[in-house]
């Protein structure tokens, strides 16, 4: 730790990641299972963004949400799992303090997205199963890119609002972060100067960027939930549910594991369960996305296999 000079600022100019274990006979394990881990998620989203662009039964509003959701699900462990790769393969365990403002930023820029977009797939079928006659109208291409680009921008200035409140937060020592990235619990739990004003804002804040799209998920299925059940057809009800099912458990992993590392704050100690979650929402939620949608999604399935094998569709 090299500190700088002067009473005010930040003092501190790199921070020690201890990583998921401290034990350096463990390394090349947990180097080779997140490894594997990264390869099987990029190339699983990847996958799934192919098969949304080259078929044409997929041409549709959800997937075209699916599409960009993968996307992110890249971005998201791109920003945490290399960066920890690296220092494994280093053995250098130190980030800079810049670099871990960096992190900070992209990580929530990415997930941020990722709940405005999980919101958006919950309105698409809610006019979907809903309002079926007027729903090419409402969910257009323009209304769709509008909630992609609204989605950005809002993420991005959630990140950059945190980000900006973390950078005003005085650093004096220790230096020393439990975990495998940079994050705000973490970063808290470090700062010399008092955090308050910096967790009623990611409570705040967090209520817009996770309260509201859970309440309009909530809502938007309750809708769903009244308009199957009036389904005559055992056949219809079953293929409503199945398209519905997918995003649900995707929204209930994301959603879940979120609230868990950041609406606990008060707790003065961080602890190993806060690497596990960490774990959930960088790697196991981007991990799971790709499998959860097509393994009950025979339209995917088929296009992932067009893709895999270089097939074209007849369509």
């Amino acid at each position: 730790m090299q500190p700088k000079s002067g009473d005010n600022g930040t003092t501190i100019t790199e921070f020690i990641l201890l990583g998921l274990v401290q034990m350096p006979e463990l390394w090349p394990l947990v180097f080779i299972l997140f490894l594997l881990a990264y390869l099987v998620t990029v190339g699983g989203n990847l996958s799934i963004l192919a098969s949304v662009l080259v078929e044409p039964k997929l041409h549709t509003p959800m997937y075209f949400f699916l599409g960009n959701l993968s996307l992110m699900d890249v971005g998201c462990i791109s920003v945490t799992v290399p960066s920890m790769l690296g220092r494994l393969l280093s053995h250098k365990c130190t980030v800079a303090y810049g670099a871990c403002l960096t992190q900070l930023f992209f990580f929530h820029l990415l997930v941020g997205v990722d709940c405005f977009l999980l919101t958006a797939m919950a309105y698409d079928r809610f006019l979907a199963i809903c309002q079926p006659l007027t729903y090419s109208v409402r969910m257009s291409k323009t209304t769709q890119r509008v909630l992609v680009a609204v989605s950005w921008a809002c993420s991005f200035s959630n990140a950059l609002t945190h980000t900006v409140a973390v950078s005003t937060l005085n650093f004096c020592g220790p230096n020393v972060i439990n975990h495998f990235y940079c994050d705000l619990p973490q970063l808290f739990q470090l700062s010399c100067s008092s955090t308050q004003l910096n967790e009623l804002l990611l409570f705040g804040v967090g209520f817009i960027m996770a309260g509201a799209p859970t309440a309009l998920i909530v809502i938007s299925y309750i809708h769903v939930a009244a308009a199957v059940m009036r389904i005559r057809s055992v056949e219809g009800r079953k293929k409503a549910f199945s398209t519905c099912s997918s995003h649900l458990t995707v929204v209930a992993i994301f959603y879940g594991s979120g609230i868990f590392n950041y609406m606990r704050l008060g707790s003065t100690k961080l602890s190993d369960k806060d690497k596990a979650v960490g774990i959930f929402n960088t790697v196991i939620n981007p991990m799971l996305n790709p499998i959860i949608y097509s393994l009950r999604n025979p339209d995917v399935q088929a296009a992932l296999w067009r893709v895999l094998t270089g097939r074209r569709s007849l369509a």
